[in-house]
């Protein structure tokens, strides 16, 4: 009897952990880390000084609960499609493991939670940006532009670009333009980092109906968009120090990386195999993290070294 009680409470705590596991997967935790990292460094460069607890605490928890409940959203609302491709098949609402109906009671209580905490203990400036920020993602792109049009990505990503933003407004309370700035970098770096994967999966787009770009105007076009928009991007990435918003570790630092990405998109336009893509989307990654990294050692050896 004993050992019936041991199996089925190890069976309970399987089920419960599993659950939690699904629940997690569903906020898609790296690309909301991916994002907060952009919102603390727009929170950093914000002020000369440290960042009080409270803003810093408050404001990435509540940027991450409404960034986590457009991701579930997402989920939901694309079940259809992730089902159709093999990156997205397995996800816990395409699976079952998650009811549509839980996982948007689920983006509810992530969307109150956040908003409160953004309100009570930040400010509202940033608790309607970030939730303007959310239905600019879970409406407006998952909704309407990634099934209407092959700029959906480049329309829509303004909403994934406003972090650096959020974190500005939750230290001053104000836009100012430097972290427009920060705003274009993430926005021009948005089309040739996913246009990259889209080449990759471009059959799984083409067989779920999705119109992004190398299924509506092939695959050489998404290649010299992608190297036309790094090249874009490597020009807006020397804008912070041309204004003086950064010193000499984020000129080289930001140029060291922008060559990097731009070799691989060159190698993806001109000498590309089957690899190279996905080399292309996993560079973009490390270009973002890093280049923010860069302005935030940046800032912070300008004002305390």
């Amino acid at each position: 009897m004993s050992k019936g009680v041991t199996l089925g409470q190890q069976n309970n705590q399987f089920n419960l952990w599993s659950t939690c596991q699904d629940y997690y997967e569903l906020t898609k935790p790296k690309v909301v880390l991916l994002l907060l990292l952009t919102a603390l460094v727009g929170m950093c460069l914000a002020s000369e000084s440290w960042v009080s607890w409270q803003i810093f605490t408050a404001g990435l928890i509540g940027i991450g609960f409404l960034s986590s409940a457009a991701a579930v959203v997402n989920h939901v609302v694309d079940r259809k499609i992730d089902g159709k491709m093999a990156r997205t098949f397995n996800r816990p609402v395409v699976k079952g493991k998650v009811s549509p109906r839980k996982a948007l009671v689920f983006a509810a209580c992530l969307t109150v939670i956040g908003y409160v905490i953004l309100e009570l203990w930040v400010n509202r400036l940033t608790a309607l940006l970030t939730l303007a920020g959310l239905l600019g993602y879970a409406v407006v792109y998952t909704m309407y532009l990634k099934r209407a049009t092959p700029q959906n990505i480049v329309i829509g990503g303004l909403a994934g670009a406003i972090p650096p933003l959020l974190g500005w407004t939750s230290v001053t309370g104000e836009i100012h333009a430097h972290a427009l700035l920060l705003v274009l970098i993430v926005f021009v770096w948005t089309p040739p980092h996913f246009w990259a994967l889209a080449i990759h999966r471009e059959k799984d787009y083409a067989k779920a109906q999705v119109p992004m770009l190398p299924v509506t105007h092939g695959i050489e076009f998404t290649k010299t968009s992608i190297l036309l928009y790094t090249v874009l991007l490597c020009v807006v990435c020397l804008l912070p120090y041309l204004i003086a918003m950064t010193g000499l570790i984020y000129l080289v630092g930001s140029t060291v990386l922008n060559a990097g990405f731009l070799y691989y998109a060159w190698k993806l336009k001109f000498t590309a195999s089957e690899t190279t893509a996905m080399q292309t989307f996993k560079f973009s990654i490390i270009h973002l993290m890093v280049l923010f990294v860069v302005l935030l050692v940046d800032h912070y050896f300008r004002f305390y070294i």
